[in-house]
Order: structure tokens, then sequence, then C-alpha cells
């Protein structure tokens, strides 16, 4: 049997002899194409040469590509662990031609990779063509079935819709028909019995697709037409994972070796075999074991776990991943980072970059399960508080459980799933309503409308940026376009050549004017869409014929490129104090700050910050000259020590950014300071951590660092002045603070003794309440933490008692009510539920446990009828 490395390798080797270049995979994160936030089909990486936008660099391409179908309109994540074939991370092997070879060849290759090569049954295999589709003005694709009725029986030849015949990446852009092939894997008793030809596209989980046949020919565009693209391509995508699966005569994808190690472990955390386990264990295990490669895959790109975008998304996988395990396999604690070992050696020779950063990855995984374990924990309390204030229900209210979901990332079938436990339901209506109207809010927050461009001079090269050389030029205005949005429309345009640098690597675009004559548009924004520069501008021109002068803003560029040149400063310096596991993780370079991301499992103490900052300084008081490389080959930039970093997807050639050869050297593709003396000055404002092992850096340069400094030099002089100390307002300060030290520790001690003689007066006054004792008082108390310490004082060994106190803290009435063992043990009274009556007497609201439960409120007036309500309580 063959592996499923050896599988891969006879792609590799049957599409090099076919003249075909394998290239390496793209990162599984997209960076500059607003439409997507992943790779999720084999195609992305073309997208540009399919659109006319890039010139091929080969004709024949071959790959596998890392895919991620966990969002927008391809998203899998739901189904994944359900059955035994989809998964949120998978590989996509392909073969490409860029206006090279098309239907014929594409249909004769793949029939003989199948069957001669990997010897696959012709009977097995069934192909798929595209019937047609009258609302687009296209016929059935008569050409590709009749290549396939020279190689199989034309009852394994299937007219299908264009739902699944039509390849479409998105609402726009690249399109075209498709051809599927689909194998049978069933006994023979089976096939003969039904037909495979009746269970293609089915859903059947024995009768699979395998195999993708894209033949792009087509663009669409914003108002759903069809345009013809420059060149016909073909763009294949064969399911790695159910290719090996069909070869390795397995039922399951997850029956492969491709999980044979993961699953493995898996097992061995959970005590339990696969094949023996219960079906709700064989999702979890099925669930971890996918799940943990696409969470692997995505950091080794660079994506780490976050509350925002992409980083949110692998944060959410990680969670059900960790959620299932904790659920369904009794594992309480972290265990997924272990696998990562596992996968970098599997891995190693196609992905090596899961090995270079093995360990980044699993100390990034680890503290991911960690933080999320503690957030079951607190989650499982919260639902038991809640269980215990709504004692009888039956159902758990949907708000509640969005609120869980929402705010403390508790998934919703988790909480099912203790409320099944405690004999509940939650009100999944409600819920859905919740989580639809949140989407709702996201979406309308972040929905646009971009129209179709309008042409003005037509081009088949793409717009080529200058700004390195020069802050001026004449151009001319090459298409424009109206973007409707929910606060406003923006206006783009796209310039014949241009000295505007596009947002990239960190740093914001330029702003500047695009004028002719009187006409002058403001450009406030430089963005890049795929390979396109486009200018956001204030308006559209009235007649965009003619010539254009962009002008970039001087100044503006000037603070930008100093803040720039400091980061690439700032990062070899941090390497240098904190050592060569540092690597940048994410930036941001405006006009105003710097912010640099980095990799490091600790905070930075004051005396590295100040070590760091000091060498960034000297290297500017050295006035280096900058060493700018262009179009360097990229294993000359390898062998110069340029920095790379992991998640980026470099060309043959690239520029090199260096500032002292033994100091930093750089791949980058920003602007730049001819020498560090611009630069001027360099200040560190803060530090912190952003995620499990990264840490941010902020600072200032040039003008803001002189700022900054001079404003907390004169704050220090006022400071001095305050505490009429000028020349040592530092030792001022410190002696101040041991006095208030001293005086709260005082007044600490007073609170003490009020509160006891406060208890020991209560005491003597208990209330007989046909044998149950009751303390009620409105006492006098500084703070609500001191009421709370009172309540739990008086119930100190206390039994048969109720205990209810009200008290006016900063001009705002409160309630305690708390309650003795063996009352909460015999059920005869709940704090919760009495301190929600009490505190409607106040205008307030509150709430707590069985024991002991708190209320505040609006109107002071009421603590007496609150405390008077009592009598009627009991």
């Amino acid at each position: 049997m063959k592996t499923s490395t050896e599988i891969r390798n006879t792609f590799f080797e049957f599409f090099e002899q076919k003249a075909h270049q394998i290239v390496d995979s793209a990162p599984i994160v997209i960076k500059d194409d607003p439409t997507l936030m992943f790779i999720n089909a084999g195609m992305n990486p073309f997208k540009d040469i399919f659109l006319g936008l890039k010139n091929p660099e080969y004709k024949r391409v071959a790959d596998t590509q890392k895919c991620l179908r966990v969002s927008g309109k391809h998203n899998d994540l739901e189904e994944v662990g359900h059955d035994t074939y989809h998964h949120t991370m998978f590989e996509m092997l392909g073969n490409w031609s860029f206006g090279d070879y098309y239907k014929q060849e594409a249909i004769a290759w793949a029939w003989e990779y199948l069957t001669e090569v990997l010897e696959i049954p012709k009977d097995r295999l069934y192909a798929t063509v595209f019937e047609g589709d009258a609302q687009d003005g296209l016929g059935p694709d008569t050409e590709a079935e009749d290549f396939w009725k020279a190689r199989m029986d034309e009852n394994h030849i299937i007219r299908a819709s264009k739902k699944d015949n039509f390849w479409e990446m998105g609402d726009t852009g690249p399109c075209g028909p498709c051809s599927e092939i689909h194998m049978d894997l069933r006994s023979d008793a089976d096939r003969q019995a039904v037909s495979g030809r009746s269970l293609v596209n089915a859903d059947h989980p024995e009768v699979v697709e395998i195999w993708n046949l894209v033949f792009m020919q087509f663009d669409r565009k914003a108002d759903g037409s069809l345009v013809e693209l420059p060149a016909k391509h073909v763009d294949t995508g064969m399911g790695f994972e159910r290719l090996v699966m069909s070869i390795q005569g397995k039922q399951s994808t997850y029956d492969t070796d491709l999980f044979d190690a993961t699953r493995g472990f898996v097992e061995q955390k959970a005590g339990i075999k696969y094949d023996s386990a219960t079906e709700e264990q064989r999702i979890a295990i099925r669930v971890i074991i996918d799940h943990i490669r696409a969470i692997v895959f995505t950091i080794g790109d660079g994506q780490i776990p976050s509350n925002t975008g992409a980083g949110y998304v692998i944060r959410r996988i990680l969670r059900r991943a960790a959620r299932y395990a904790y659920a369904y396999l009794n594992i309480e604690e972290p265990f997924m980072y272990e696998m990562v070992a596992l996968l970098a050696k599997q891995y190693e020779s196609v992905f090596p970059e899961v090995k270079q950063q093995q360990d980044f990855i699993t100390r990034i995984i680890q503290e991911e399960e960690k933080g999320f374990l503690r957030k079951l924990e607190s989650g499982t309390q919260m639902f038991g508080q809640y269980v215990s204030e709504h004692p009888g229900s039956k159902t758990v209210d949907g708000e509640f459980a969005f609120k869980l979901y929402d705010t403390f990332g508790f998934p919703i079938d988790l909480t099912q799933l203790i409320a099944k436990e405690q004999g509940m339901e939650v009100d999944m209506d409600g819920f859905s309503k919740q989580l639809e109207a949140q989407k709702t809010r996201s979406r309308k927050a972040t929905e646009m409308d971009a129209g179709d461009w309008t042409i003005v001079n037509p081009a088949e090269d793409l717009p080529e940026f200058r700004g390195y050389d020069t802050l001026e030029l004449t151009t001319k205005i090459r298409q424009f376009r109206t973007v409707k949005t929910k606060k406003k429309d923006l206006f783009q345009l796209v310039l014949d050549e241009t000295p505007f640098y596009a947002e990239s690597g960190g740093q914001i675009g330029d702003r500047g004017t695009i004028s002719q004559g009187d006409q002058v548009l403001r450009v406030l924004d430089t963005k890049k869409e795929n390979q396109l520069i486009i200018h956001f501008v204030d308006k559209l021109p009235a007649d965009a014929s003619g010539e254009w002068v962009a002008q970039v803003n001087d100044s503006f560029r000037s603070d930008v490129k100093s803040n720039h040149s400091a980061t690439h400063l700032l990062h070899a310096a941090l390497r240098q104090v904190l050592g060569d596991h540092v690597e940048q993780r994410g930036s941001l370079v405006s006009e105003k700050a710097l912010r640099f991301d980095f990799s490091h499992f600790a905070k930075v103490t004051d005396e590295e910050l100040q070590q760091i900052e000091d060498i960034v300084n000297t290297k500017i008081a050295a006035g280096i000259s900058l060493g700018e490389h262009r179009s360097v080959p990229i294993e000359d930039a390898k062998n110069m020590g340029a920095m790379m970093l992991f998640g980026e997807k470099y060309g043959d050639e690239v520029r090199v950014i260096e500032f002292d050869p033994a100091f930093s050297v750089e791949l980058c593709g920003g602007t730049h300071v001819a020498n560090t003396h611009e630069i001027r000055l360099f200040k560190l404002i803060s530090e912190s951590s952003v995620a499990a092992g990264i840490r941010r850096v902020e600072a200032y340069t040039g003008n803001r660092a002189f700022s900054f400094l001079s404003d907390r030099s004169g704050t220090l002089e006022e400071i001095g002045a305050l505490l009429k100390a000028p020349k040592q307002p530092v030792k001022a300060i410190e002696d101040l603070l041991a006095k208030v030290k001293e005086q709260e520790k005082q007044l600490q001690q007073l609170n003490a003794e009020k509160v006891g003689q406060l208890r020991k007066a209560l005491l003597e006054a208990v209330e007989d309440k046909g044998g149950l004792k009751l303390i009620r008082k409105q006492v006098d108390v500084s703070s609500s933490d001191d009421l709370k310490q009172l309540s739990f004082d008086l119930k100190k060994d206390s039994e048969n008692t109720l205990i209810v106190l009200g008290a006016v803290v900063k001009n705002k009435p409160l309630l305690s009510v708390i309650i003795s063992d063996d009352l909460v043990a015999a059920k005869r009274f709940n704090a919760g539920d009495m301190i929600r009556t009490l505190a409607k007497e106040i205008k307030g609201g509150g709430g707590g446990q069985p024991f002991y439960a708190t209320a505040g409120g609006k109107d002071i007036d009421g603590l007496p009828s609150a405390l008077a309500k009592v009598d009627e309580l009991i």
C-alpha cells in the first residue's frame, strides 16, 4: 500500500514529466486581498494571473496548496468530525495551465494519472460536466463531455447543474465550467445492487469527489455579468486526503496514515481506542486530529490566535477542539500542544516551516489551551450560578447562553451538554436570534458594495510603483469606481504609474493629491488589492482623461520613513538583547508612531528596554547610510543573512534593506530614510502582551519623540514643585506613598474595629421569628466590601439564622442577604430569590448564590421598606 508521502510524490513526478514547474505552497493566510481571509482553494495564489494582472513565471505549474475552509462562502467547520471526510485544513493537489493547454490535455492527464499511475479501476470512476445555465446564457460543456466519452463508459458521464459544475471563487472574480471526477469506494456487492451514478453528488460517504478540473474562462463582475478572461486557463484541485483514502482503501480520510500519529496520541491520552469508542467519542477524536493540523499550519504561516479577524477564527478552531476533548474524552488538561512535534516530523519534507518553528508553535498552543480551560471553568461556575438563581426551571434562557458564548467564549454545544446534565434545555431559538442579531450588526458594520471599474485607459501590464525614487510624477488615470459602505461612499482609482506607496508590510499607505489644473483629488489612503495599487480619493474626477500630477505628501512620507527605518533597527536590537528567537509577528508603521509585535515568552524588563533603546539611538547617532538592493535573487538575499518572515511568500527576486550589514539586513518593500541621522531620536513608550508568547512595543521617533520627552520633563517639574522638592521629586513621591500606605493600614484597622463593634451590637439584637433567628439592620459602613465582611462575620458559626443588612455607600443604597448553611441545606430559604424581591423596594436589582446575594439600587428612602418586607418573605 502506498503511503501518503509516496502518493504525493507520484503526483509531483507525473506532472514534472508533463513539463510542469513544482512550486511551494503559498501561506494559508491572505494579506493583500480584501475579499478573502484564508486561502480556501488552490487557485487563490494565482488569481492575479487569471485576471490578467500578472504575467505567469511558468506556463505550467503543479503544487500542493494548504487550504482552510472555515469562513465565508466555503465553510466546512460544522461538518468536520461529524462526517468522515470533511476537513478544516486540507491539502489541494493541483496542476495549472496559464494560457497554455486546456480541456483536452487536462482531462487526458487526469485520466492517465488516476488509472495508469495510481491504477484505480476505471469502472469506479465517474465524471460530471456542466449542463449549462440559461440565466448566464451558457450551453452545456459538450467539449469536455466528448473528451470523457473517448475514455470512459458514457453511462459514467453525468451532466450537472451550475451549483455543482460551475466553479466560482466568490461573488466576483475568475470562474468557469468544471468537470469533477468522483470515485465509488463501495464493495462490489453494493455497487452491483445500486449504481454509483445515482450516488454522485448525493453526499454519499463512499462515493466521493476526488478531483475537480476547472476551465477558467470568465471574470464574474459585480453586476453578475460574465466577461471572457484575457486567456483561458486550467485550474485543477484534488483533495489530497480523499485521494489517499481512495488509494489506501479506507472508508474515511481519518483512517489513513495522514492521521495515524495524531489519532494514536489522542487515543493514548483519552485511554480509549477509536474503533471501540462511542460515536460521540469518535467525533471528538476526528475533530481534534483535524483541528490541530489547521491550528499548527496557520500559526506556522504567521497567524497568531487573537480576538479579531483571522486570529479569532483560529482561536475558535482551537477552542472547539479543546471543548470536544473536555466534554467527550474527559481530557481536562492542555494536551494538543504535544502533537506539534508529531506534525513537524510528518510534514518536514513538504512543509518545513512547522519544523523550523516547532518550539514557538508549541508554546502558543499550550498557552491558548490553558487560557481556554480557565474560561471553561469560569463559564461552568456562571452556569451553576444561573441554575441556582432559577430553581425548578427547565429552560436556559437564550440570552444568557449567548452571553456565555459571546462574552466568555463558551461554546453553545457545551452549554447544551451541561444543561442536559441538569435536566434543562437551552432556548436555542432565543440564542439563534441573539446570534443572528450580532451577525447582522457585524455585517452591516463591514458591508461594502464595490461597483465595477470604469476603464479610462485599458492596459495589459500592472501599474508601476515609482515611489522609491520620486514623490511626484505625471501619469494617467487607468480606471476608477465607487464603493458603497454603511457610513459613506468611497472613491477608488488606479493610475498608470504612481509614487504612492500602498499599505503593505505594516507600513500605512501614502497620502497626497492627484491634480489636473484646478481639479484636485485628495488621496486619503493607498492600499493594495491583489496586485493593483488603489488610491482612495475624496471624489471622482469630472473628466478622467488626460495627464494628471500625482504628488505624495512629503512631510507625511518623511515621518513614516523614519518610523519604518527605526522599526528595522528595533528588530535587530531586540534580537541582540533578548536572543535570536525574537521574530517579527506583526507591525504598524504610521506617521505618528511605530508598533512592533515579536515572539518572546516573558515580559521585557525595564533594564532590557533601556538597553534596546540605547542600541537604537546609538545606531541613529552613527549616521548609517541606507543600503538598498533591488531585484536581488532570493538565494543571494539568504546568503546576505536577510531576515525572512514566516507566513510571507517571496518571489524569485526580492528587495533587501540594510543598515550596516553586520547589524540589520531585512527583506522589505517599504520606504526608508537615506541615513539613520534623519530619524534623530528613538523613544520606547510601552511594552505589553498581545497574545500567548507575543509581546508588543510602541515607540516614537523624531519630533514626536522630542515632544514626548519634553512633556515628561514638564510633568516632572510640576510634580517637583507640588511636592516642594524640585531636585528630588522621586524621593518625595516615595516618602508620600509610604505615608499613604501607613494611613491606609490605620484606616483598615479602624474599619475592622468598627465592623467588629457592629457585629457585636447586631448579635445582641437578634429577632426571634417563630424559632428562626433574624438579624436585620441598616448599618453604617464605608464600602460594599465592609458590608460583605460584616455579613460573613455574622454568618460565622451561626445556625438557623437569616441576616439582612442595608447600607448607603457613596450615596447609593445596598442590600445584603446571607443565610446559615443549615437553612440552605434544608432549602427553606434562597438568598438569590429573596434579594430580587427586596431590591424592588430600592428601585434596583441583584443576584447571587442560594446562601448569599447582594443588590444595589437608586432609592435610598426604600431601604426601611426593604428591611420591613423581610417579615412578609419569611
